[in-house]
């Protein structure tokens, strides 16, 4: 039996990283060196002081300093001084995450194939009707896996940005009403079927995900676009900023995606 040869060689190599270089600027900074990968991934979660990044990366006082200062160059990161000890610098990043590039697939992903979207997307509705833009969105998707790219937070902004324009289709005084409002929309305009549940926290639960129902399993959520009109369409109702992570997902082998949404503290 002939082996599967794959289409690329497999790497252990960090994806390289993506960052703008700022609103007067044209161009992006690409980030490759495993260091300041590192860097960047402690400082996406929280602002750091110098000494704790030398002490998360297991590098010399000196190696650091020179790839703090080589990001600093690039406009990727910048600093300020801590209140308590002026002697001491807090580093944060000071430009937008646009993404990543890994190493490709090894093998093409049966999500793209003409059998899969056949089978699934085109051929599923007896009646020969078929929803283009998911075949659209699917294929996109599902190369973009393929190739290794991740514009998740491009996806994001842009599921922001169309929540901003729902909003304004769905909103309404009564709260009872708009969250109806809500799985209404979800369901007549074949983004699946949505559930919120507001108590002592807010879940939001989505099934047959128009985003990542046919995705391959990546073992990672993938609703960004759905994160992202989620966030803002609760933010514009309840007047309160949220922060939403996705626990549950179809990507993750899970039979439905589950959004928490937390109130950001300012």
């Amino acid at each position: 039996m002939k082996t599967k040869e794959p289409l690329f060689e497999t790497s252990d190599q960090k994806p390289i990283q993506i960052f703008s270089k700022g609103h007067k600027e044209i161009g992006v900074n690409v980030v490759k060196s495993p260091v300041k990968l590192t860097i960047l991934t402690m400082l996406k979660d929280s602002e750091m002081e110098f000494d704790e990044i030398v002490k998360n990366t297991g590098k010399s006082k000196s190696t650091v300093s020179v790839h703090l200062k080589a990001l600093r160059n690039d406009g990727i990161i910048s600093f300020k001084l801590d209140p308590e000890d002026q002697r001491k610098k807090i580093f944060y990043i000071n430009s937008r995450f646009l993404g990543e590039i890994a190493v490709p697939e090894p093998f093409e992903l049966e999500e793209r194939k003409v059998g899969y979207l056949l089978e699934n997307i085109i051929n599923k509705d007896d009646s020969g009707a078929f929803d283009f833009s998911q075949l659209l969105f699917h294929t996109f998707r599902a190369t973009l896996i393929q190739e290794g790219i991740n514009i998740n937070p491009i996806l994001y902004e842009t599921g922001k940005k169309i929540g901003l324009a729902v909003y304004e289709h769905i909103k309404d005084d009564d709260l009872e009403t708009f969250l109806k409002n809500v799985e209404e929309f979800w369901t007549e305009y074949g983004l699946g079927r949505i559930e919120v549940d507001i108590g002592n926290k807010i879940e939001i639960k989505t099934y047959d995900c128009f985003e990542c129902e046919l995705l391959p399993k990546t073992g990672r959520p993938e609703c960004y676009l759905d994160k992202g009109i989620i966030e803002t369409i609760l933010s514009a109702r309840l007047d309160k900023e949220f922060a939403i992570t996705e626990t549950k997902c179809f990507t993750m082998g899970d039979n439905y995606c589950l959004f928490e949404v937390e109130v950001v503290d300012n």
